[in-house]
């Protein structure tokens, strides 16, 4: 049953009782990425390519155009359905890059990889120089951990007709850890969702994602009650994305190092998808495809 529960920045619904499902509400339009279109009759993956010497996981796995070319083939073969493509750590306590060194790292790999791969190519930048270059070279959606905010990278979406992807965080990478405080975690980033896709539509921009942000600026509890309620972001009718992928609630809960969590994000993705996300952004992708391929046949019966 549904429990309607206040809170002093929004009342939502949470359920009671059974797992939240997307298909007891209106289906989800697709989203065209340029030549791409993204259909939502499965859940889709978003396989993250870091370009960086300094990522929190992956950092100078990938820093030459050889080995990121390679990798980005081989998260296609893997499953992915688009390819993040980032070129600056956003890592807890970064600081940080110049517009001039991130492009120097991402827009070889967009010309390289625009011919080369049959899903769409994502940039992960807040920076309106960085979406518009990029966009030009080829790119065809933008992932902004900034969630829009800035009206630069509003019209760089609007002007390209792009989808954009707004994640919710508190403060800035080199701050965000630091005490984060909600009165209401749930309510206060749906609030913020309310306010950038009324901002977003007005800017002209139809096509948006959301991230409610997993560790970008969350505690642990934040983080778990994030996954546990993200059903309480679906009524805002755009595509719901979710980022757990070896992050640091993880290691807290287990106890385990970056590079030994898999299981545990595997944990994280199967609630979130239960609880009505619709893209997975990880690094592991051919396991988390197996695991959406089981979890996606059961959640349709």
């Amino acid at each position: 049953m549904l429990q309607k529960r206040g809170s002093p920045f929004l009342n939502h619904w949470v359920l009671i009782g059974r797992p939240y499902f997307r298909k007891n509400m209106e289906p989800l339009a697709p989203i065209t990425c340029k030549k791409f279109t993204l259909r939502f009759e499965k859940t889709l993956i978003m396989g993250i390519l870091n370009v960086t010497p300094d990522s929190f996981s992956d950092g100078g796995r990938f820093n030459t155009l050889e080995a990121a070319v390679a990798h980005a083939k081989q998260l296609v073969t893997d499953g992915a359905d688009i390819i993040d493509i980032g070129g600056e750590s956003t890592r807890p306590g970064s600081e940080p890059l110049s517009e001039k060194e991130e492009l120097s790292r991402v827009l070889p790999l967009i010309t390289c990889l625009e011919n080369e791969l049959n899903v769409p190519l994502s940039v992960d930048t807040y920076k309106p120089g960085v979406a518009e270059a990029c966009l030009q070279a080829g790119a065809h959606l933008i992932n902004d951990i900034t969630g829009l905010t800035n009206p630069r990278m509003q019209q760089v979406v609007a002007t390209h007709d792009v989808p954009v992807v707004m994640m919710h965080m508190l403060g800035t990478p080199k701050m965000m850890q630091q005490n984060p405080v909600y009165q209401d975690v749930i309510g206060e980033i749906h609030t913020f969702f309310q306010h950038q896709i009324k901002t977003a539509k007005k800017a002209g921009i139809t096509q948006l994602i959301i991230d409610p942000g997993i560790g970008f600026g969350k505690t642990l509890h934040h983080n778990l009650h994030l996954l546990k309620q993200l059903e309480g972001f679906t009524d805002l009718g755009c595509p719901l994305m979710i980022g757990p992928s070896r992050k640091s609630f993880i290691g807290t809960i287990t106890g385990l190092p970056v590079n030994d969590r898999l299981e545990g994000t595997l944990a994280a993705v199967t609630i979130a998808v239960q609880n009505g996300a619709n893209i997975i952004r990880v690094h592991d992708v051919k396991q988390c495809k197996r695991a959406l391929q089981v979890i996606d046949a059961i959640r349709s019966v």
